[in-house]
């Protein structure tokens, strides 16, 4: 099958065929939108970390026209805060399943599984991954995650790969002249 060049390296034709469809990502933030590494305080405070590029590719996603959703297992204040200030509407923690979360979303929004792109990199994502149009995995996923992926990104969780998708997405439907925000 022939390969499609993009800024991160050639993708197959229907990998690219797909994001050509999206119009819903969804991502799992620890692992995927963080390294997966939760800092905690003495006084039970929690950390995570979170790339500025991955945030400027929502950004842009967002600007086209393209929803953006977000579907995590863990509780977490950063997460809000992170996501209101990027402009992310649709967030849902505390899922211990998420495909019945990922369903309703797509019922709310109008969408069709087909018009959905996920990201994940732990097994609870699988059942997603499975369901939507595109199932995406992070470089660093669980080696059962990569296994059964539609897609491997370059990059880590929290290292870019949310960026490298977002430009993947925005690429293949034509947007080739976007100019994402700096450092958000």
């Amino acid at each position: 099958m022939q390969n499609v060049p993009t800024l991160y390296g050639p993708v197959t034709r229907s990998q690219f065929e797909k994001a050509a469809q999206i119009r819903l990502l969804v991502c799992d933030v620890d692992g995927v939108l963080s390294n997966g590494l939760i800092y905690m305080g003495n006084n039970g405070e929690e950390l995570k970390t979170f790339c500025t590029r991955d945030g400027a590719g929502m950004r842009a996603l967002l600007n086209a026209g393209i929803e953006i959703a977000i579907i995590t297992g863990r509780n977490s204040r950063i997460v809000s805060d992170r996501m209101k200030s990027l402009g992310v509407a649709h967030v849902v923690q505390g899922a211990d399943k998420k495909l019945p979360h990922f369903e309703a979303l797509l019922a709310k929004l109008g969408l069709t599984a087909e018009q959905a792109a996920y990201m994940g990199d732990d097994t609870i994502d699988l059942p997603v991954m499975a369901a939507c149009g595109l199932g995406i995995a992070v470089a660093d996923a669980h080696p059962l995650v990569l296994s059964r992926a539609d897609m491997v990104t370059r990059l880590g969780g929290g290292m870019g790969a949310v960026r490298e998708v977002c430009d993947l997405i925005l690429q293949a439907q034509g947007h080739d002249d976007y100019q994402p925000e700096a450092s958000v």
